[in-house]
């Protein structure tokens, strides 16, 4: 399935309260690498941002005078999201924007053109438990190169958030490596390799490893207020012997 990473920047923050998008990034993804076909729409609002909002995109209202209106856009984006997993930064914000602008327009909401949307954030934050998860940290904490982002920018936030997720997400595709120098061959003339051949070792963890690994532990169970399954678990078991 393609994956689009979407970003927007907007007038400010509500959409009902008739905020308006201004800029659209796309960044596609197809077998978890970037093909390059990519999205980019500066907006006219048909009215000004808000101060602070122009403090976080820079993006003057002169400079959008002239630019299309969503209407103008509209087939081209849907067309490009057609089918596609989409995912989005707090999706529930940059959605807000787009159904209310499909909204004005007489369009379906989007949930109507795509496969799915996934919220990268929910992610992070399952990961990430009582971490600071904005883009910017997230960055930090993935190794990605965010050095170029003075203000936000939807094309240059969503190409950002394409190599957070991949790193999000990474993961050992397959056991099936290359052996002997050879890659292993999948099709159906050639036979995998069956793992038993292997003597896998057994690497015990260390007394700092177990300690680090208890503290991830405790702050688990501190993000989630004590209700943890495996703290749930051990408390039932102690109280049965």
């Amino acid at each position: 399935m393609r994956q689009i990473v979407l970003d927007t920047e907007t007038t400010g923050l509500s959409a009902e309260n008739g905020d308006r998008i201004i800029e659209i990034g796309c960044v596609e993804l197809v077998a978890r690498k970037l093909t390059g076909n990519n999205k980019h729409f500066y907006l006219n609002p048909e009215r000004n941002s808000h101060e602070d909002a122009l403090k976080v995109h820079g993006i003057s209202n002169e400079f959008l005078k002239d630019k299309p209106k969503f209407a103008a856009v509209a087939d081209e984006l849907l067309d490009y999201l057609q089918g596609a997993e989409i995912i989005i930064h707090n999706a529930p914000f940059d959605v807000s924007f787009l159904n209310r602008e499909l909204q004005l327009i007489g369009r379906e909401p989007l949930v109507h053109c795509v496969a799915k949307v996934t919220d990268s954030l929910m992610m992070a934050k399952e990961m990430f438990p009582g971490k600071r998860n904005s883009l910017n940290a997230l960055c930090d904490r993935l190794e990605v190169d965010n050095s170029g982002r003075t203000l936000h920018g939807a094309l240059l936030d969503a190409e950002l958030l394409a190599d957070v997720y991949i790193n999000l997400t990474r993961g050992q595709n397959s056991l099936m490596m290359d052996v002997g120098g050879g890659a292993v061959q999948t099709s159906e003339t050639e036979p995998l390799i069956d793992l038993r051949m292997f003597e896998l070792p057994v690497l015990s963890a260390s007394a700092q490893e177990l300690d680090a690994h208890e503290k991830v532990l405790v702050t688990l169970d501190k993000a989630s207020r004590g209700k943890t399954i495996w703290r749930l678990e051990i408390a039932e078991i102690e109280k049965c012997s």
